[in-house]
């Protein structure tokens, strides 16, 4: 029986791994890249328009990838423990890929700055976790300050076994589609994603990006071109956190989208790499325009994301409409976490379309036939 067992063991080829590391997997990898048919329809959109919905690995969100490479890695190194800063969805992941391989997390949050989901992922899972008085961007220049001296592997996506594993959704895009798309569109907070995508494209095509360079000519480190294009790279902040599109650091950011909730990028210089190299662009949304887009994937075609995982379809469908975005192209959107990740944002107002009758079937049958008079 030819078993999938997870991204490292598909894809050790193209992983700088040693033979003998064995890998920690909880079988993340093999997401759904889904059509979207209502949406585009709606908008007169006559290309095809998909979105890689990374709220389906084990722990609801993208970090699964890179963190099944960089835990297999730090163990294989004879680590005891890891450690990382997160706004949630990396605390997650390393307290779940710890626990599998038999080590200590260490977790350091911004306090009142996570959302409850991930947070009580981390919980269950064992993590040590440290809310800290700051932010992201406080947590992670204290993490790189504490694994000077502490015996701990850092598994942000500083560490560059977390960019390889990431960059194996470009592979699966790629095997799906017979192609690269057009356009691939990104919500960027801490900026690994986009560069990690970059570099699984252009490995697909036979080149090396500065994210690869540490590994280039790794013995067993396969870059066979499969396609012979790559796409033009787009990421998306949210405006109260676009470092980017600020052209520095932003010391306070704000935005109701938690997981892209930073103002300093650890992968600042790979992300405008990407963005420059494939002739693409950063743009910023609003929040009310990132939960309106979050909420339209829901409703109209039944995918519940989290709210940062929208802003690369909010991004998306905004260049779309101005032509940016050439008709006919073939785009990809990464949802970079799952909706029950942040389910607070969408019940902060409670039910409001809630009807109440009594147990009786000619009350219901009544509510019924209103809502579809």
């Amino acid at each position: 029986m030819n078993r999938y067992t997870g991204l490292i063991e598909h894809y050790r080829k193209r992983l700088p791994l040693a033979p003998e590391a064995r890998a920690v997997s909880l079988g993340e990898g093999r997401t759904p890249l889904i059509r979207l048919h209502n949406i585009p329809r709606q908008i007169g959109f006559e290309g095809e328009l998909y979105v890689k919905f990374e709220g389906l690995n084990p722990t609801g969100s993208f970090k699964d990838r890179g963190m099944t490479v960089a835990v297999t890695q730090a163990v294989h190194e004879g680590s005891r423990a890891i450690i990382c800063a997160s706004t949630g969805n990396t605390s997650a992941a390393a307290a779940a890929y710890a626990a599998r391989a038999g080590i200590t997390a260490f977790v350091l949050i911004p306090e009142g700055k996570i959302a409850l989901g991930k947070l009580a992922q981390a919980v269950v899972h064992g993590a040590v976790v440290v809310q800290i008085q700051g932010n992201f961007d406080d947590g992670m220049r204290l993490v790189k300050e504490v694994a000077e001296t502490a015996p701990v592997a850092i598994v942000n996506s500083i560490n560059p076994y977390r960019l390889q594993g990431q960059k194996t959704a470009a592979f699966e895009i790629v095997e799906e589609l017979g192609r690269a798309p057009d356009y691939h569109c990104l919500p960027v907070g801490n900026a690994g994603n986009i560069s990690a995508y970059w570099m699984g494209y252009s490995e697909m095509v036979g080149l090396s990006t500065a994210a690869s360079a540490p590994f280039d000519g790794g013995a067993g480190y396969d870059k066979t071109a499969v396609t012979d294009r790559r796409p033009v790279m787009a990421g998306y902040q949210a405006a109260g956190a676009a470092p980017f599109l600020r052209g520095a650091p932003v010391e306070h950011p704000e935005t109701v989208a938690t997981a892209i909730r930073i103002g300093n990028p650890q992968s600042w210089d790979l992300a405008w790499a990407a963005q420059k190299d494939s002739n693409g662009w950063f743009d910023e949304f609003s929040d009310e325009e990132i939960l309106a887009t979050q909420k339209l994937l829901a409703r109209e075609e039944g995918v519940f994301c989290e709210p940062a995982s929208a802003t690369s379809l909010c991004g998306a469908l905004a260049d779309i409409k101005t032509g940016k975005i050439k008709p006919g192209s073939t785009v990809v959107c990464t949802l970079t976490g799952n909706g029950l990740k942040d389910p607070d944002i969408v019940m902060k107002d409670g039910l409001k379309d809630l009807i109440r009758v009594p147990a009786e079937r000619g009350a219901v049958e009544q509510a019924l036939l209103q809502r579809l008079a």
